[in-house]
């Protein structure tokens, strides 16, 4: 790949960000299509978020930017306008420079987690599902969960008023289909999904405990580094079909294509 001064430039956000897998999938998009841009991983800690971002939106030559862990929440209000996933769930994982120079956030953790899910041949549709975490992939996969036409949805995040706003905003379109714990509640889930961080380090807890689960259930994790979460090994174990976090980022490609307008 060839860097020059007519490059263009999309940056990834996170806090950390070594994990980041989108450089590997973009890059060669980029020099598949033959589109003179690069994207970056920008280490961006929590506390400087607000003023990386508005470095970022003053250079020139950037035209978008990607938002991991743990900023999807603070990004969508660093937007200048947003779209109705973002309205409804409260975070973002892109937002893109328009022709009139205002920022526009979108969300598509939660599409993107759905659409790899239904490739894998674990649709959704008519189906009870368990969500641990309410974070901002949580609440774009809750949200895309409902609009896929999961039966029943049980969501738990520590954060009961997190928890309380995000069922408030999802009964807004999806009434009575979402029940909300501080603890996990996978009782007769088919569908059970870690959307949290845990697993990103190898010391971390397993965010719910795959022998607790009604035998056939499918497990699915959101981290893409490791593969293979502590929480994929043990429940795969055990029988349990499980689904990787590197499909909800590849589903997301096109997406972003259109998004971005890249090729």
């Amino acid at each position: 790949m060839d860097i020059s001064g007519t490059t263009r430039l999309y940056v990834v956000l996170g806090d950390p960000v070594a994990q980041v897998r989108s450089p590997g999938l973009l890059n060669p998009l980029f020099a598949e299509l033959g589109v003179d841009a690069v994207l970056v991983p920008v280490h961006a800690p929590a506390r400087d978020l607000a003023a990386i971002v508005a470095g970022l939106k003053a250079v020139a030559n950037l035209d978008g930017i990607f938002v991991t862990v743990p900023h999807k929440f603070a990004a969508a209000g660093l937007a200048d306008r947003c779209s109705p996933m973002v309205e409804i769930t409260g975070s973002a994982n892109a937002l893109r420079r328009e022709a009139d120079g205002r920022w526009y956030a979108e969300n598509f953790d939660g599409t993107g987690f759905v659409a790899g899910l239904a490739e894998a041949g674990h649709d959704p549709k008519a189906r009870p599902v368990a969500l641990v975490g309410a974070g901002g992939a949580g609440s774009a996969i809750a949200a895309a969960l409902l609009a896929a036409g999961a039966d029943r949805l049980a969501v738990c995040d520590p954060d009961t008023a997190k928890l309380a706003a995000l069922k408030a905003r999802l009964d807004t379109h999806w009434a009575g289909r979402t029940s909300v714990s501080a603890e996990p509640d996978t009782a007769g889930a088919e569908i059970v999904v870690n959307a949290t961080p845990l697993g990103l380090r190898p010391g971390d807890p397993l965010p719910f405990s795959p022998a607790a689960l009604a035998t056939g259930s499918v497990v699915a994790d959101i981290v893409m580094k490791p593969r293979e979460t502590r929480l994929l090994r043990e429940a795969a174990a055990l029988g349990h079909p499980v689904h990787y976090g590197f499909h909800m980022l590849a589903a997301q490609l096109d997406s972003y294509r259109e998004f971005f307008g890249i090729g």
